[in-house]
């Protein structure tokens, strides 16, 4: 995708918006000397649906009161925005960005001739650009053809991805699934007018005839692009091509024709972005900077997404049905409300429990009024977010179906066919978005959230977003990296500290791990097992971190070896966890309750 000729060196007033489902959000990026800086932030209510049906009025409300702020006006009297013509203006700005998941954001179904190969790399294609992967769709997912065809039709997709069979390989299954497809006729969101895009991306070798499928008479309707095969081979994945496509068509199709984004596009000076897409390329941009291993989770409403760099492959995930308001019900019912209560250490009435989640999903722009309900929404928020990190690590996998060539000597190091890639001893970064997360009173409660729902493992460095401004980031770097990766080091990541966790599992007071610390803060323990310790390293304090486990856990060298390591510390600190991996606490309520509450008591000091 090709990119307007923009000056780099002309700019100084940059205007970002993401144009979520219910709030449109402005950030206002300046240069200041020679940093750039975000200065001012802005939102106002999404305006995509009726009465308005325009979504350019929230964008003009949401510049209009970032220009308040600023003291520099930035809508003119006919709501369009202003461009700054001269460095002597007082008013306007150089540039224009946005991303978008208003109207639920983009919406596709996929389909695969294997469910575990090509469909779920066609999966992975679509949910790393962004989109809400709506169903799966394969010649072995154990539905009939007409059932498959019948839930082709109730959806109401945006977009269909056809993927299956390596080129040179089966030709029959991938044109039976095309003829699937193109009879159900599947109704898009946008009406009859609307041309449904659908991208071929299987074997070469079958593209002439799903060509002639879709074009045949009487399968009117469809706009049909034929890119690279996602899965050329069994033993590679080539997810680029249909990535790109996919956000071409989102433009083209999609975007076009939801309410006023004609406009919005006219606007912007750059392509428009899904925003888990842009948030997905800043972390990719940061974790191939630092060369580290990084995971991102933005925790909502109604839906969680985990993002992931392993090894420099990028995995996205949506858990649909997780969430803090419209699906807390489902949280709870998934995890079972014992799993949510292990985390509440102080006395609740299970009945006014469940009325709290039912309160919740009526008013779900409430926040917690009352000491046991922000106990409660984050005992929730913790078992939403490791269910959403199971589902994650099931999904973020090698290839499956490769054959593997093993010696006896790399017998045990190679990592199986469809084998998590996901590694928590290897994970470098943990990064916390959204509400219940970048919100909470404090930050120590943050850091506790992800240590207890994450569970990490050896040394990891916490974060956060301040404001959520990591989608504005991701589409500010297609255009000014330099811009884009000064502001989230200054004003987006909030640095909370270290994770220093052991591995491995043992008798609750028995010796876990000793540590010591050294440098701009100086500080000396031994954990037992269950036991946890907060040392206070501020962000620009460095220190070495020496950490002797026992022989059955391990920190990141080996069972029963010492690790050190030099860090910077954060808002938060250092934790040090010895309550062992994998997690877990007392069978009895009473010691439970206990271990909980000397945690928190831990974590707050």
């Amino acid at each position: 995708m090709s990119l307007p000729s923009i000056d780099l060196s002309k700019l100084r007033y940059i205007l970002a918006t993401d144009c979520g489902s219910t709030t449109t959000k402005a950030i206002l990026v300046e240069k200041i000397g020679n940093s750039w800086r975000q200065t001012q932030r802005a939102e106002a209510p999404t305006t995509v649906e009726e009465p308005f049906a325009d979504v350019t009025i929230g964008v003009s409300n949401a510049l209009t009161e970032i220009g308040e702020l600023a003291g520099r006006r930035f809508i003119a009297d006919d709501g369009t925005i202003i461009r700054r013509k001269s460095d002597t203006d007082a008013n306007g700005c150089d540039l224009y960005i946005s991303t978008s998941s208003a109207g639920g954001g983009l919406q596709m179904v996929v389909a695969g001739v294997v469910a575990q190969m090509t469909a779920a790399s066609a999966k992975r294609a679509a949910l790393g650009a962004g989109a809400i992967v709506m169903d799966t769709i394969a010649a072995n997912d154990k539905r009939k053809p007409h059932e498959r065809i019948q839930r082709i039709r109730e959806l109401r997709p945006d977009m269909v991805l056809i993927s299956g069979g390596t080129d040179g390989g089966n030709v029959q299954q991938v044109v039976q699934l095309a003829e699937q497809i193109a009879p159900a006729k599947p109704r898009p969101r946008f009406g009859g007018a609307y041309e449904l895009p659908v991208i071929f991306a299987g074997n070469k070798d079958a593209a002439a005839q799903v060509k002639q499928i879709f074009g045949a008479a009487g399968e009117k309707g469809f706009d049909l692009a034929v890119v690279d095969n996602l899965r050329p081979s069994l033993e590679q994945e080539n997810l680029g091509p249909a990535r790109d496509k996919i956000h071409d068509v989102f433009l083209e199709h999609v975007m076009a024709h939801a309410p006023g984004y004609d406009r919005l596009m006219a606007w912007s000076d750059a392509p428009i972005m899904p925003t888990p897409g842009a948030v997905g390329d800043i972390l990719q941009r940061i974790a191939a900077r630092d060369g580290l291993n990084a995971v991102c989770v933005d925790i909502g409403g109604a839906t969680t997404d985990v993002f992931s760099v392993f090894g420099g492959t990028f995995n996205r995930t949506v858990s649909a049905n997780l969430g803090m308001s419209y699906s807390i019900s489902n949280v709870c019912a998934e995890a079972g409300l014992e799993n949510v209560l292990r985390w509440v250490h102080i006395d609740m009435d299970e009945r006014e429990l469940r009325n709290r989640v039912k309160n919740k999903m009526i008013r779900p722009t409430t926040i917690p009024q009352s000491a046991e309900a922000l106990v409660f929404e984050q005992a929730v928020a913790r078992e939403a977010l490791r269910l959403a990190y199971v589902q994650h690590k099931e999904f973020a996998t090698t290839l499956k179906g490769v054959q593997q060539q093993r010696t006896v000597g790399d017998l045990f190091a190679q990592v199986a066919s469809g084998q998590s890639i996901v590694d928590d001893m290897r994970l470098d970064l943990l990064v916390a978005s959204g509400g219940v997360l970048s919100h909470a009173p404090r930050m120590e409660q943050t850091a506790a959230m992800l240590v207890d729902s994450f569970e990490p493992q050896g040394f990891t460095q916490l974060a956060k977003d301040s404001i959520f401004m990591m989608p504005h980031l991701g589409v500010l770097a297609s255009v000014h990296s330099v811009a884009a990766m000064e502001v989230f080091e200054r004003d987006c990541l909030v640095r909370l500290g270290w994770s220093v966790a052991a591995k491995g599992e043992g008798k609750w007071g028995r010796k876990c791990f000793s540590y010591r610390v050294s440098g701009a803060v100086v500080a000396a323990g031994e954990l037992g097992c269950g036991d946890v310790a907060l040392v206070r390293v501020g962000p620009e304090q460095e220190v070495e971190v020496v950490v002797e486990p026992t022989k059955d856990f391990d920190l990141g060298a080996g069972p029963g070896k010492s690790v050190t390591r030099r860090v910077k510390g954060g808002t938060v600190g250092i934790l040090f966890d010895a309550r062992g991996r994998p997690l877990t606490l007392p069978e009895s309520a009473v010691d439970r309750k206990a271990a909980v509450a000397r945690w928190a008591k831990v974590w707050s000091t």
